[in-house]
């Protein structure tokens, strides 16, 4: 079984309220479509934040529907399997999905419920099951809180379906004890993680979004390794985000292609390095901060000529230095 793994495209962004990323993600999708074409796998997986707020644009909407459509043509014997995070609307992911389906795309929103486990019925596990010939792709969205009875419920479920031992993938969005969040705009003593043991037992490779920098838990100093590695399979991990989303992302960003064997067998893990469109530069490149109003903007004058790329810029300046009220003009 053959995937490509990506996360957290937050489409419609627009960073630090001043500059919208069409362009940049334009520039993403290029890439993933080329990628998909000439890796031919046999699943996309995009675990989750598709979009960056509840309610995107109609702009941001169709920009998807046109990304996805054109993945689509570009590789019509894959399946694509998109889940919604924290940052989207769970029903409006799941609104469009029985239109999606037809193109062997699926869209999960909403979680199953802890009520479901009560009941002899099985039925509502094919909502989130995903049967290929090369085996099986579980596809969770964003939960709040721990669910691992409901979890390890449908993989046992798959267990059973899979007397053919072939190979099964877990979709999740969530922070997992163990990860690296850094560049994450969060109190890391404040967020919510999950334990290893809460997300079951019976996955070869766990697909997670939500975290931002490429990482294979347990193994952190692959995190940027772009050779192909071979794991034991019950691999944990986070593809990383599409684009660098704040100035703090200061690594490369990845996609991820994901190679296993068998049920139960071995896990190979390749990545892919994207090329970021817009960088994003910290000044002085020193680590230093600015002593003056004029140091400042001579540094993003002498930046901007050496550096024909562009890209966002942050100043680091002395809290004591006073700037004067169109220094932001001025830059």
């Amino acid at each position: 079984m053959k995937i490509i793994h990506t996360a957290d495209l937050h489409l419609g962004q627009i960073i630090y309220q001043s500059y919208d990323r069409v362009d940049e993600h334009q520039h993403f999708f290029s890439q993933l479509t080329e990628w998909c074409h000439s890796e031919r796998p046999d699943a996309l997986l995009v675990s989750g934040d598709i979009f960056d707020i509840q309610q995107p644009s109609a702009a941001t909407k169709k920009a998807f529907n046109d990304y996805f459509v054109s993945l689509h043509q570009a590789c019509p014997e894959m399946h694509i399997a998109i889940t919604a995070g924290n940052h989207a609307s769970a029903s409006r992911i799941q609104a469009d999905n029985s239109v999606w389906k037809l193109h062997k795309t699926h869209l999960i929103g909403i979680p199953p419920s802890l009520e479901l486990l009560a009941s002899d019925d099985t039925t509502w596990m094919n909502d989130y099951i995903i049967t290929l010939e090369s085996g099986y792709i579980i596809a969770l969205p964003f939960m709040m809180g721990e669910r691992q009875p409901l979890i390890q419920a449908i993989l046992d479920h798959v267990a059973e379906m899979n007397t053919s031992l072939k190979p099964v993938v877990m979709m999740g969005h969530l922070a997992i004890t163990g990860m690296d969040a850094t560049g994450h705009d969060i109190e890391i003593g404040k967020i919510k993680t999950l334990e290893i043991e809460a997300v079951g037992r019976g996955y070869d490779y766990l697909a997670l979004g939500h975290i931002h920098k490429p990482q294979t838990i347990g193994h952190q100093e692959d995190c940027m390794t772009l050779e192909r590695i071979t794991y034991p399979a019950g691999i944990i991990r986070y593809s990383g985000s599409a684009l660098h989303v704040s100035c703090d992302e200061q690594y490369p960003h990845t996609v991820s292609v994901i190679d296993i064997d068998k049920h139960g067998g071995s896990v190979s893990i390749r990545q892919l390095r994207i090329h970021e469109l817009r960088h994003f530069y910290t000044l002085p490149l020193s680590g230093a901060s600015y002593l003056s109003e004029k140091e400042a903007l001579d540094g993003i004058k002498d930046f901007c000529i050496n550096n024909l790329e562009g890209g966002y810029i942050r100043l680091q300046i002395d809290y004591n230095i006073g700037l004067s009220a169109n220094f932001t003009q001025q830059a």
